[in-house]
């Protein structure tokens, strides 16, 4: 279903345009591609036909707001552009609507984003501005909510299930179970083993459970599409096969290149996650690390498979790894699971990456162990040096911002994310951003200084690779 392709630093000929490439690497290539076609999710699949959108930039064109990039972020944030502020902005996507992060993600809908546990977020910053962090975390959960109302995108609410894969990883689910119940007000429950599998599935590795109450796992790409007709059914430009070539700025106008014409605008929104060239802009050089996820879907399953594995709920679930598992049982009784991947673009397609995730899917499911897969694929994951995101304008000199920096957390808080950036773009102000997250710009720690250069992207990954192998034997043995 895959073909390799050889890297490039620059666009691909136009014989090529249509052709996508499973070796994408953003620390290596300068754009994600002209045009090029979606990653063989199961998503995309099984999405129906994709809304309209307004075809590539073939024309210098003028616009007030634009937006880079069309997944969740971009979208939202030109949507509440419109609805909110009475601003049509122009959206420039290098491929197709939602082609990176938001049609290859899991679903999963949590009341969360970023990587860090409320725990450590009192930690990091003390109690009162984590008790600000969380009712901003939970009212961007309200925004997804409220926008996964208005589309049919296969809504599965149930809340998050967060398995306990060792018994040494109770202590630490119990702890973040009473943070969230007597600090934050939630109501957390933890569940045993024999609960677990009365209530929600048989998974093999489970010795006991945290249930979180907020979650809502989603059809992504049917999510997006929705995002696209709201967005456009209110003045909103979408352009496709239109990557940012160049962009410079000049008297405060700023004018981005594409291959078919110069776009000029008073204000840009980045919102590129995981596909954010170190090329595509100065404030965003070097400042997110791109980490691959892979995922994959089975066939439906039987009855009697479905039994056999124990799944009784649609609840979404993550397990206690470092390096953790994200699986849920979908409509239709298929199985989606998804785990890190590959540490570079072009060992990506590999087949010992496919192999890994499908021995977890039979470590955990035995009865699964002859169901076969029907889809299979990776994607980047955005994340930033503190594993938490920024929604920010960098220099207040220049009308630029970005919503980046979610690690792997975003199908929910993007979409708040892009209405605080649209806030941003139309200049209101508000106490929300005072917070961690909306008042520093994200940046490279001080010890990596050194190896900020894309020339020194390998030896990031060599790093990258040996945390990856502490982080397993961590995870699986001590």
């Amino acid at each position: 279903m895959l073909s390799k392709t050889g890297s490039h630093l620059t666009l691909p000929s136009p014989s090529q345009r249509d052709r996508y490439d499973p070796q994408y690497d953003p620390l290596v290539h300068a754009t994600p591609g002209h045009g090029r076609d979606y990653a063989p999710t199961y998503w995309v699949a099984s999405a129906g036909e994709a809304p309209p959108d307004d075809g590539a930039v073939h024309a210098d064109i003028d616009a007030d707001v634009v937006i880079v990039g069309s997944g969740f972020t971009g979208l939202a944030a030109a949507l509440f552009l419109a609805r909110e502020h009475g601003i049509r902005a122009t959206v420039l996507e290098a491929n197709q609507t939602a082609w990176g992060c938001t049609s290859r993600n899991g679903g999963q809908g949590q009341n969360a984003s970023g990587r860090l546990y409320r725990t450590q977020w009192i930690a990091r910053w003390g109690l009162e501005t984590a008790l600000k962090l969380d009712a901003e975390i939970r009212q961007g959960f309200e925004t997804f909510s409220a926008l996964v109302n208005e589309v049919a995108c296969d809504a599965q609410p149930g809340g998050h299930l967060y398995i306990a894969h060792r018994d040494k990883k109770l202590p630490f689910l119990q702890t973040q179970a009473r943070v969230l119940r007597d600090v934050f007000g939630y109501d957390t429950q933890m569940l045993s083993r024999d609960e677990v599998r009365e209530r929600f599935v048989n998974d093999a590795d489970c010795h006991g459970a945290l249930l979180e109450p907020l979650g809502i796992g989603v059809h992504p790409v049917k999510l997006a599409h929705g995002y696209l007709r709201m967005a456009r059914a209110l003045g909103v430009k979408v352009h496709t096969a239109s990557p940012v070539t160049d962009i410079s700025t000049r008297d405060g106008i700023h004018y981005l290149t594409t291959p078919g014409g110069v776009v000029r605008a008073r204000a840009v929104g980045f919102a590129t996650g995981g596909y954010t060239s170190n090329a595509l802009h100065p404030s965003l050089k070097n400042k997110i690390m791109p980490v691959l996820s892979n995922s994959l879907v089975t066939r439906p399953l039987t009855p009697q498979e479905r039994e056999g594995a124990g799944f009784k709920s649609t609840t979404f679930i993550t397990d206690t790894r470092t390096l953790r598992f994200y699986y849920r049982l979908l409509p239709g009784d298929r199985v989606q699971i998804g785990s890190r991947s590959a540490i570079t673009g072009a060992d990506a397609p590999h087949p010992r990456h496919l192999d890994i995730l499908v021995a977890g899917l039979h470590r955990k499911f035995p009865a699964l162990t002859h169901v076969d897969i029907d889809y299979s694929w990776w994607g980047w994951v955005d994340v930033s040096h503190d594993m938490m995101p920024r929604i920010m304008q960098p220099d207040a000199r220049q009308s630029v911002f970005y919503a980046l920096g979610y690690g792997g957390n975003g199908v929910s808080f993007s979409a708040h994310a892009g209405r605080r950036m649209a806030e941003r773009i139309a200049g209101k102000p508000n106490r929300a951003f005072d917070l961690p997250i909306y008042n520093s710009a994200l940046e490279f720690p001080n010890v990596l200084n050194a190896v900020r250069s894309p020339l020194f992207a390998p030896f990031r990954r060599i790093g990258q690779r040996g945390l990856y192998r502490w982080y397993a034997l961590r995870d699986e043995y001590l």
